[in-house]
């Protein structure tokens, strides 16, 4: 299973992806819902753990966005 991790705060975001690492799945991590875009352009995610509270894109702007695109 390959996740992605959307979390602005580094040393919270690098925590959950290497937990997520140890117990078994696939994880990549970025700082913000630009970065997103980026990351689900290039893979397939089976599920996005996403903080909703960003500065520059919030989560709920991220989820409606990738939804009108299909994802």
């Amino acid at each position: 299973m390959r996740i992605l991790v959307v979390e602005d705060t580094k040393d919270l975001n690098k925590l959950i992806v290497k937990t997520l690492t140890k117990n078994g799945y696939s994880a990549d991590g970025c700082f913000n819902g630009e970065e997103a875009l980026q990351f689900i352009a290039g893979a397939e995610y089976d599920a996005i753990l996403l903080d909703v509270k960003k500065k520059k894109m919030d989560g709920y702007q991220f989820v409606s966005l990738i939804r009108e695109r299909g994802n």
